[in-house]
């Protein structure tokens, strides 16, 4: 568990940023308040209780391991409590169809990728069950690589994995095959962490599967599919400039050889081949059809099923063959192994989707949506992209999503809807992805290996690294600016 100090230190963080960020809303009441409701409630006792109710809720989101409370439960309350306002106000005003259209928008939006989501994690863990991601650590552990080699490829494969599956799931299997192969080495395996951890994050920023912000702003229509491959400069650049420095102190060991076997389970390879259809078939749905993206992912699951059926159908007889082969080699191990093989089930698989994360989302959505309709975010979309150049308002929006979560920052931009060039939108697109590797908890990589690698990768071991990740921060931001340049 963390220590209370983190925690006090997250939580004052969080504190103060929400709280600076209603502050700004409420000085400048005079500016225009474009895409918003009717009525201005900036200025209302309904408006500031609503940005005191998301205040409330987001501190308590923060504090999650201090009171062993799901992220999920406070902000879903603050969405009804934000909207029952608002319908209130505007039933009271005699516009209730105002309301209700606002928020049925709003509930579209979050639908499409909540059935987008759904799809990628279900692959995801339908390829756990299949044992792919246990047989790709099997395989690291068994190579005995030196512990500098060790470092790179763990980077290098997280930086990878995660531009298809996401940040989360890649970082963790890779702190699996730190935690495996360098067992009591606590300084290399929090090393190794940190540089999981921005590598996963950096990723995720140049594709549209990589990270919850690259899907929401591609489908938004803001930057096409293809778009969002101009970022894979600048995202090497975020992941490689603190892992050099990072390398310098590596003592360069040989790690005791491990020898780990891992059998693919039956069907294995077709799910990661029907993934690829999936995605391809999201991509075309897009671009050619203009149909949203989670139609083409509903199809991939629907094909998903089918192949799980087949699977269960068809176990029976390739038992039976598989005992009769290793009957005849004398493989006893592999016979025992069959008995405790079960068929393949699509429903388990959807079941163990990360519900607190899609239901968290909702509850961002929502809130940030009905502040939206209230005003507030057509009047910080003026002052940020009103009164500041938009490259500095999105390099600030990246560092405030180290303490912020990115997925209502990003909301947040996509709701104000700037008038942004293609550049801007990549740019905010790749600093609200790095900005949350600045702290360990400040992406749900770095959250979810504090919980793995407890008491080996903490917030003070990741903030000592803090500014050669900055640096890298740095960096991508400039390799964006001047590699792509004719998109500003």
């Amino acid at each position: 568990m963390k220590s209370p100090n983190v925690l006090a230190t997250r939580l004052y963080a969080s504190r103060v940023a929400w709280l600076l960020l209603a502050c700004t809303l409420l000085i400048f009441p005079s500016l225009t308040y474009a895409a918003a409701g009717s009525l201005n409630l900036t200025t209302s006792i309904a408006g500031i209780s609503s940005v005191l109710i998301f205040v409330l809720a987001y501190a308590l989101v923060m504090s999650e391991e201090l009171l062993h409370m799901r992220k999920s439960k406070p902000v879903l309350v603050a969405a009804g409590l934000i909207w029952a306002i608002v319908a209130w106000v505007y039933v009271q005003a005699g516009m209730p169809e105002e309301a209700e259209t606002a928020f049925r928008e709003t509930l579209l939006e979050y639908t499409e990728l909540l059935l987008f989501l759904l799809v990628a994690m279900t692959y995801i863990n339908a390829m756990e069950e299949r044992r792919i991601f246990d047989a790709l650590r099997s395989w690291l552990v068994r190579k005995g690589f030196s512990y500098r080699s060790l470092f790179w490829i763990t980077g290098v494969m997280a930086f990878g994995i995660s531009a298809i599956a996401n940040n989360m799931t890649t970082a963790m299997l890779m702190c699996a095959v730190v935690l495996k192969v360098a067992e009591g080495d606590n300084k290399f395996i929090s090393l190794c962490c940190v540089n999981v951890v921005v590598a996963s994050n950096a990723g995720g920023a140049f594709s549209p599967f990589g990270d919850i912000t690259t899907l929401m702003v591609w489908q938004a229509g803001q930057v096409p599919f293809g778009g969002f491959f101009a970022l894979l400069v600048p995202a090497l650049v975020n992941f490689l400039v603190p892992a050099a420095i990072m390398n310098f102190f590596i003592v360069n060991r040989q790690p005791a050889a491990l020898k780990e076997n891992v059998w693919l389970k039956r069907g294995s390879r077709r799910i990661i081949l029907l993934f690829l259809i999936t995605v391809a078939i999201s991509v075309l749905c897009h671009s050619i059809l203009h149909l949203p993206p989670a139609m083409g992912m509903m199809f991939g699951l629907g094909l998903l099923q089918f192949f799980g059926y087949y699977l269960r159908r068809s176990l029976p007889r390739s038992l039976e063959r598989k005992r009769e082969r290793y009957s005849r080699r004398g493989d006893w191990k592999k016979l025992e192994q069959l008995g405790s093989v079960v068929p393949f089930d699509i429903f388990s698989r959807i079941a163990r989707s990360e519900w607190d994360t899609l239901l968290f989302f909702y509850g961002v959505v929502m809130c940030v949506g009905g502040l939206g309709f209230m005003g507030y975010l057509s009047l910080l979309s003026e002052t940020l992209y009103g009164s500041w150049n938009p490259v500095w308002a999105n390099v600030v929006l990246g560092l405030i999503s180290a303490v912020v979560d990115n997925i209502p920052v990003m909301f947040a931009v996509l709701s104000m809807a700037p008038d942004m060039s293609e550049g801007n939108w990549l740019l905010i697109t790749l600093t609200a992805g790095v900005g949350g590797s600045l702290l360990s908890m400040g992406s749900a990589a770095g959250v979810a290996l504090m919980g793995q690698a407890r008491g080996i990768y903490t917030f003070a071991g990741h903030l000592r690294w803090m500014p050669a990740i900055l640096l890298g921060y740095i960096g991508s931001i400039a390799a964006h600016l001047w590699i792509n340049a004719s998109m500003f």
